[in-house]
Order: structure tokens, then sequence, then C-alpha cells
């Protein structure tokens, strides 16, 4: 177990030790690159990982855990190599979409390995535990990695992205060292089967159902804010050197939060954390809206606070409601669900952006995830009574 849990710790670091995060829109826009592209970008990740989402996450219940997050790592691994020396618009399109496909062979198979790792030595109450620490260290890893970041941009905007790629190289020797659990040996049709999972989780079972909505949602929305934070830097007029000390103060912030995330839902139990989560994270949108200066960023420190409470708390509530043999799978639709929305939203966000403001484009943001959320949520409460 121990060996398991080490290699997904180096894996986590390799993807979240992010040097590029905090000043990936200034090296865009010093390529000539407007926030609508931008966000174009990051929608053909999210469409990349949209096409690959399900049938990777089938891919990993069925071929291996191990293997997945083997060749994601080596993609992860290409695509920032192909970013340090590239400039232009296609070259970064090219590379996003290496970055989509290897994050999506990476997300469910990842936290699929950790929880059936944790039934198959008995240690299955400790898995929020195991998820919160992990989502911890990747976050103390980004913050840490936002001040080099930061310093290193301030001498070259590609800098970054040269040590980046190194880091991305870590993971492919600790996806090696993992060791395989409750790997399924026969493949029999894989397109049926693949609906069948997909019908169970979101039309069969509806607890699962809602569960995976929501938790896609919540996923959605704290991905789409990320991207708000270095808009609203340059807003600010914000020196480049402070701009790793404020991702790191944020990422900071999730990852302890996220470590205290299971004591928060065994205290307030289900609901009351779900109200709480779509509570915050929406009012953050609404908040920031109206806070466009330095006292914003107290408005931020709150919605990441929620945002590092929500991602191991819903995935763990996924978890629980659905079978081994078919977990990997279930997680992917639940990021499907998150790039989908993402892919759709971004694009119509960024345009709101540079063609009206930064307010509108936040206070539209906050309407298109909370009608869904509360309507998710509302049904989630209904299924239990």
């Amino acid at each position: 177990m121990r060996r398991n849990i080490l290699a997904l710790y180096v894996l986590k670091l390799s993807k979240w030790f992010s040097l590029v995060m905090p000043i990936i829109v200034l090296f865009y826009g010093d390529h000539g690159l407007g926030l609508q592209e931008v966000f174009i970008l990051k929608s053909v990740y999210s469409v990349a990982a949209v096409i690959l989402e399900i049938p990777s996450g089938y891919l990993a219940d069925v071929w291996g855990r191990r293997k997945c997050l083997i060749t994601g790592s080596i993609l992860f691994f290409a695509g920032y190599l192909c970013y340090s020396f590239t400039g232009t618009f296609y070259a970064f399109l090219i590379a996003e979409l290496m970055l989509g496909a290897g994050q999506t062979l990476v997300n469910g198979a990842d936290s699929a390995l950790l929880y059936d790792t944790t039934v198959h030595y008995k240690k299955e109450h400790h898995y929020l535990r195991y998820e919160g620490r992990i989502t911890m260290l990747g976050n103390f890893a980004e913050a840490i990695a936002g001040i080099f970041g930061g310093l290193l941009a301030v001498y070259s905007l590609r800098y970054p992205f040269y040590g980046q790629t190194v880091i991305a190289f870590m993971g492919i020797p600790a996806a090696i060292a993992l060791k395989e659990i409750n790997l399924r040996k026969q493949l029999q049709n894989p397109i049926r089967e693949i609906c069948h999972i997909i019908k169970y989780a979101l039309v069969t079972n509806k607890k699962l159902s809602y569960n995976i909505m929501f938790s896609g949602i919540i996923g959605a929305s704290t991905l789409t804010m990320a991207w708000f934070v270095q808009p609203l830097l340059m807003y600010l007029k914000t020196p480049v050197s402070y701009y790793g000390v404020i991702w790191t103060a944020l990422n900071l912030t999730v990852g302890i939060s996220a470590l205290y995330s299971d004591r928060i839902e065994r205290y307030l139990g289900m609901n009351k954390s779900n109200v709480l989560i779509l509570l915050f994270i929406i009012g953050g949108y609404v908040a920031l809206a109206y806070n466009l200066s330095y006292a914003g960023l107290a408005v931020l420190v709150v919605f990441y606070i929620f945002r590092g409470f929500a991602t191991p708390i819903l995935k763990g509530y996924i978890n629980q409601l659905t079978f081994s043999d078919m977990r990997a799978t279930v997680l992917s639709i639940r990021n499907f669900v998150i790039r989908l929305m993402f892919a759709v939203v971004a694009p119509f966000i960024g345009w709101l952006n540079d063609f009206y403001s930064l307010q509108t484009a936040l206070l539209i943001s906050a309407a298109i995830f909370f009608i869904p959320g509360l309507l998710f949520l509302v049904l989630q409460i209904k299924q239990q009574e």
C-alpha cells in the first residue's frame, strides 16, 4: 500500500508543481493572443479531454490503471516539451491536445487506483483522508511552484516552461513504480460496456447520477475561476513578480482546506456540505465581480477554501456509490461533465471579458453555474427522502 501511495504522491507532484500557471496568460499575451484565444486553447484542451475522458476511464478499468497513468505521464511530458520550443497559436494547439489527452488518461485512473488500494489493504475508511492529503500535496506543490514560476518569468516567460518539462518527466518513473490492483482481464464489447456504465451512472442509479452532475458543475466552476485569477491581476496592473506569490497563497489555501475536508464532511454531512459548497462557490463569483480591487483577493481566498473542501468530498461521494470494476469509468464521467461544460462556456466567457468587461464575465459565469448546480442539489436532497 505504501508503495502505491508514495508513487501517487510523486505523480500528483509532477502534474501540479506548475511553474507555468501563474504566468501562462502573460506568456500567451507575449505571443499576441487575447483572452478569447486563450480560452479557445483551453477549450481545445477540454474538447480533447471530453472526447477521450470516458473511453480512457474504461481503458483504465480493463487495460490497467498503471498503464494508463504511464501513457498519460508520457503525453504530459511531450505537451510541455512542445510548449518549450514553439511560439505560435497552432503549435500551442498541438501542445494542448497532448496535455488534454495525457491528463485524461490520468484523471479517474489515479483516484480509482487509490480507492481500490485502500480497499485491498482494508483501509477503505481512510480513503477520504488519503484523497485529501493528495489534493493538499498537489495544491501545496502548485503553490510553491508559483513562487519559482513568477521569479523565473521575471527573466524570461520561456524559462518556466523549460522547468515544467523536467518536472513533468518525473511522473513517468512514478507511474512505472505503481502496483496494479483489481485489474479486469477480459475485454468483451467495449462500446456496449461503456454505454452500459454511462446508462447506469447517469440514468439507472439516480443517486449516483445527481452526485456526478453536481460534482461536475462545481468542478467546472472552480476550473473557470482559476482562469479568472490572472485576468484580475492584469486588470489591477499587478507586477509580474507578485503573480507567483499570489498564486502560491491561493493554492496553499486549497491544500490546507483539502487536508481537513474529511473532518468537515463528517461534521456537516452530505446535504449541508453540498449546500455550503454551492453557495460559497457561486457567491465567490458575485462577490469578486463587485470587488475588482485588491480587496477581491480576500474573496478569492474564501473561494479557494471551499474549492479545497469540494474536490475530495465530492469525489468521495461518487466512489462510495459505485463498484470497483467501473470506478475509473464513473470518475471519468464526472471529469467529462467538467470538461464538456468548460469547453462550451469558456470561449463565451472569454468573449464577454474581451468585448464587455471582467465584471460582466464573472456575473454571467455565476448564473451559468448556479442554475444547474441548484437543480441537481435539489434532486440530490429529494432522492434521499
